[in-house]
């Protein structure tokens, strides 16, 4: 099996008003270099917009990678880390107040995605010293801004 590329993706989320304009940014790096990415919605939430980084991320990977992202979004992170996403698969898309789990139709995409990669999910302190992540900050307020002017 001949060996994945490894690459290194920071994400981040935003959003002015919970639900209001959003976006979301995010810096794949893989072989000595490095691209940029944003995006937005007129009408949105924060962990929307934390999803829609990770997902666009991953989606323009042309092939099987070894893939660590990072996000200062507990909700993104934990529901790998500490297996929110497989109990609430094995309890019908149900969160543990027997509640349908929000943003079902990302958390399937991202199920998807994440299939065809070997992929890790780090937490990393928001809004901290970590240049990766608030360059990322700065591509989704970026966003955010920019729907917020448009609606």
């Amino acid at each position: 099996m001949p060996e994945l590329t490894k690459v290194t993706i920071y994400t981040d989320g935003a959003c002015s008003g919970n639900p209001g304009p959003g976006g979301w940014g995010a810096i794949l790096m893989a072989g000595g270099k490095s691209r940029e990415m944003s995006g937005g919605e007129a009408h949105t939430t924060n962990n929307r917009m934390e999803l829609m980084a990770v997902i666009k991320s991953l989606a323009l990977l042309t092939r099987p990678c070894e893939v660590d992202i990072y996000s200062d979004s507990a909700y993104v992170v934990n529901a790998f880390n500490q297996n929110w996403i497989v109990n609430w698969q094995r309890n019908g898309w149900k969160n543990s107040a027997k509640a349908e789990v929000a943003n079902k139709d990302l958390w399937m995409e991202l199920l998807r995605l994440t299939a065809i990669h070997k992929v890790t999910f780090l937490k990393v302190k928001g809004h901290a010293d970590n240049e990766f992540n608030n360059r990322c900050d700065e591509l989704a307020v970026e966003q955010s801004r920019k729907y917020a002017k448009e609606s």
